[in-house]
């Protein structure tokens, strides 16, 4: 596995590089969330490429980023393991200049959810991802399914922009015990843990409520509000692919949503149906 730093190296060995290249743009902190899209890359790619970057663009004043988990030298021993060819490990002052050329996330689509209590935060992602495929030039790039706002706005911008990528969404990998893999699970006290278990307790009702043709959207966001009355829940939504708001749940359509804060720990999670 090559480590990189540099933009000029990165240039010059994607160059060099020959066949297809899978991308997989991480912040670190990696788990088995991360291995699997990894993994996946391998399987379909003759090069796979991951980025390790903790982008400062998406953090807002008072958000976690001088606190966000950092992990580099196992980072680099899970890459390795996992098969990457090219690891790329820049820092801020190698991704940003001053005075830069910008690009907007669509206002309507990134003001909501995510976007209504992080404003501004869909830019610094969109920021980032296209500078990092203008410089991988990637065949496939690798997204989690539990960032479905965020995959939303990237297959967008690749579609607005007439990027030469394809966006291959990844199912959520979670623990025996249904929670979501996140590289913020580290906060979680066992007590804290055990309340987040009913995050993915209310989407499994949601399911179980959509399988016995329960489509009614108010109805299922009344009955996972209930599973998760002793947490803080910042919004459920339920939306099309599209993310459009649903009144009832369409099969093959659907995606339910949600966000909680656990004391001042932020967790999301979402299903597909």
């Amino acid at each position: 596995m090559t480590i990189i730093k540099t933009i000029e190296k990165l240039k010059q060995t994607i160059r060099q590089t020959k066949g297809s290249i899978g991308f997989v743009p991480t912040m670190g902190a990696l788990h088995e969330g991360h291995i699997s899209l990894i993994k996946k890359a391998r399987l379909e790619n003759d090069v796979v490429v991951v980025s390790i970057f903790i982008n400062p663009t998406q953090f807002l004043a008072g958000e976690d980023l001088d606190k966000y988990p950092k992990k580099q030298e196992a980072d680099e021993k899970i890459c390795e393991f996992s098969g990457v060819d090219i690891l790329f490990t820049p820092n801020i002052n190698t991704m940003y200049s001053q005075d830069e050329v910008l690009i907007k996330a669509p206002i309507l689509k990134s003001y909501t959810l995510e976007g209504q209590r992080r404003p501004e935060h869909f830019d610094g992602v969109l920021r980032i991802v296209l500078k990092l495929f203008n410089l991988v030039q990637p065949t496939n790039a690798y997204f989690g399914k539990k960032d479905a706002q965020q995959l939303s706005l990237i297959k967008q911008m690749v579609d607005d922009l007439f990027l030469d990528v394809n966006i291959i969404e990844c199912e959520i990998i979670r623990q025996k015990d249904g929670l979501a893999l996140s590289s913020r699970n580290v906060y979680l006290d066992n007590k804290q843990r055990q309340l987040a278990l009913n995050i993915s307790l209310s989407l499994r009702i949601a399911s179980d409520m959509v399988a016995k043709h329960n489509m009614d959207c108010e109805k299922i966001i009344e009955a996972m509000k209930k599973v998760m009355d002793s947490l803080d829940i910042e919004y459920i939504a339920i939306v099309d692919r599209k993310f459009e708001k649903l009144d009832f749940c369409e099969l093959k359509n659907t995606i339910i949503l949600v966000a909680v804060k656990i004391d001042k720990i932020r967790l999301i999670d979402n299903i597909w149906i």
